[in-house]
C-alpha cells in the first residue's frame, strides 16, 4: 500500500506474477472490497493498492485489519 495525502483517489494494481486473469481480477476485487471498508477511517488520501503473492491465501478480514493497521502507523487515520 502506498499512501499520500491527495485528491481521495485509489487505485489497485495486481502483477501477473499474482497467477492468471482470474487470480489477478479477484485479487484487485478483494482488495478494492476491503478498502471500501477501511477507507470511511481515512483523511482524504491517494491510496495505491498493491497484491502480493500472499493476496492468494488472505481473506478480506485479515486485509481489513492489516489496512486499518498500516493506515494508522502511518498517521492517514482520524482520531
Amino acid at each position: 500500500m502506498f499512501v499520500a495525502p491527495g485528491s481521495g483517489d485509489t487505485a489497485v494494481v495486481a502483477a501477473r506474477r499474482i497467477g492468471g486473469a482470474v487470480q489477478r481480477n479477484r485479487a484487485r476485487r478483494i482488495l478494492r472490497a476491503a478498502w471500501q471498508q477501511a477507507a470511511p477511517q481515512t483523511d482524504d488520501t491517494d491510496v495505491v493498492l498493491v497484491a502480493r503473492e500472499a493476496i492468494v491465501a488472505a481473506t478480506m478480514q485479515d486485509l481489513v485489519a492489516e489496512m486499518i493497521e498500516l493506515l494508522q502507523h502511518a498517521g492517514f487515520t482520524r482520531p
